[in-house]
């Protein structure tokens, strides 16, 4: 609730007021109602340069604020570009052992291969050189059973036969010897 209050010639309006805006209005009645012209302009010029500093003050405040954003981007692009750099060199360091390990295993393999080339080969060679041997010798051995082979002939009369046998048999003997 409001109410109207005349007071030389101000009418103030009453309300809900904090106790800072009722101490202000305290001392405002407590003055002269009317001051002269260059009271007044002194007043008003006082207030406006209060104002200007208010002003220059939040501009700077903002520059100072937009500096630090600028600031506080650079250094997070900075942190971010160092995280990346270090996990791109622990990758590539990575890959680089990667890369020995299966150079050192291929050149092994490598190893393994010529070395098994050579055994085929050294085998190769000493069963060609057997096989060459063997041949000569069964070369000569048909060479000297040659000459008896061709004059001896296969014949029956030197295969004997059993003899009849005479004697009891069990069954139990037979399935055992089976």
């Amino acid at each position: 609730m409001a109410q109207d209050a005349p007071r030389e010639g101000l009418s103030i309006r009453w309300g809900s007021f904090s106790p800072r805006k009722l101490a202000r209005f305290k001392k405002l009645l407590e003055k002269p109602a009317r001051k002269s012209l260059r009271e007044l302009l002194s007043a008003i010029n006082e207030r406006v340069g209060k104002l200007e500093e208010f002003i220059e003050d939040k501009k700077k405040s903002k520059n100072v604020l937009g500096e630090s954003i600028k600031d506080l981007r650079e250094q997070s692009r900075d942190f971010v570009t160092m995280c990346l750099t270090s996990q791109r060199d622990r990758m590539q360091e990575l890959l680089d052992s990667q890369r020995k390990k299966l150079t050192d295993r291929k050149d092994a393999l490598k190893a393994m291969v010529k070395a098994l080339k050579e055994e085929t080969m050294a085998t190769t060679m000493a069963l060609s050189t057997r096989i060459e041997e063997l041949e000569g010798e069964l070369a000569l051995c048909l060479a000297a059973m040659g000459k008896r082979v061709a004059s001896v002939a296969l014949s029956y009369k030197d295969v004997l036969k059993p003899k009849e046998f005479v004697g009891i048999r069990f069954a139990c003997y037979v399935d055992n010897f089976l």
